[in-house]
């Protein structure tokens, strides 16, 4: 299956879910709203957590790459 059909399958199965979505919200049942909310939720805190991993891993890198220029500095420097 080329690239072109799976983004278009992606881009069906959004239309899809978010219509489905639609769909829901104007039923304006309580319960599908509670479920909606609670399922946002956790997809907030799943992305808060997701930041922080992403973060860390960045000072990680910020800390390596700082360690390499240092160690190409010094090995420049003894070369001179």
């Amino acid at each position: 299956m080329g690239n072109w059909w799976r983004c278009g399958l992606c881009l069906g199965a959004g239309i899809a879910i978010g219509a489905a979505a639609a769909i829901l919200l104007s039923r304006n049942s309580a319960t599908i709203r509670k479920g909606m909310a609670s399922v946002l939720s956790h997809t907030m805190d799943l992305k808060d957590k997701a930041k922080g991993v992403v973060s860390t891993a960045k000072e990680n890198l910020d800390d390596i790459a700082a360690e390499a220029r240092q160690e190409s500095a010094s090995r420049r420097s003894a070369k001179a």
